[in-house]
């Protein structure tokens, strides 16, 4: 894979799209972050403010999600511009990877689990850092364990804020395997 043409995209909030976003700047790969006006960043690089036309592109029922999620999202401002926000993300990166925790019932646990269900309803390749077991699982219409790699020019790094040592070992080493040469 060349890194040159590579890019990351995120929203560049604390915890694993930081770390993300740290390991792409290492490389040199171009990094896009999407955010909505007073949104809180850790990393502010290439960001694009999205203004409200362009949410709303990435409007979604909560309903919708609370039932794909299987949990209850209310009508926040904060919680839809945040979902909207997942949706350009997930539309600008072809490849999908996540650090965070896969339940029981194949969700991924908060809001970094709206990255997964949108990542499968466009039939993107799909990765998740499970925290909890420190295992990689790739979707492939139910969860494999795998050693993904960055294999895809633009991708997007998601997940969690609460960011385990493993979690962000497991982004380094990511970044290794897929840009070793």
């Amino acid at each position: 894979m060349d890194h040159s043409k590579c890019t990351l995209f995120s929203s560049g909030l604390k915890g694993a799209e930081e770390t993300f976003g740290e390991a792409a700047e290492k490389r040199n790969i171009r990094e896009v972050i999407y955010s909505f006006e007073g949104h809180k960043l850790s990393r502010d690089k290439n960001t694009i403010i999205l203004n409200q036309e362009e949410l709303e592109r990435g409007d979604i029922s909560m309903e919708l999600a609370s039932r794909m999620l299987n949990r209850t999202y209310y009508e926040t401002d904060k919680i839809r511009k945040v979902l909207q926000t997942i949706f350009h993300m997930v539309n600008g990166g072809h490849q999908v990877f996540v650090i965070g925790s896969i339940q029981e019932d194949g969700s991924v646990k908060g809001g970094t689990g709206w990255a997964v269900e949108l990542a499968k309803m466009f039939s993107r390749p799909l990765h998740v850092f499970d925290q909890p077991t420190k295992q990689w699982y790739t979707w492939r219409n139910g969860w494999s364990p795998d050693s993904p790699r960055i294999e895809y020019d633009t991708f997007v790094g998601s997940g969690t804020r609460y960011l385990s040592e493993a979690g962000r070992a497991a982004i380094e080493q990511l970044f290794l395997d897929s840009f070793s040469s």
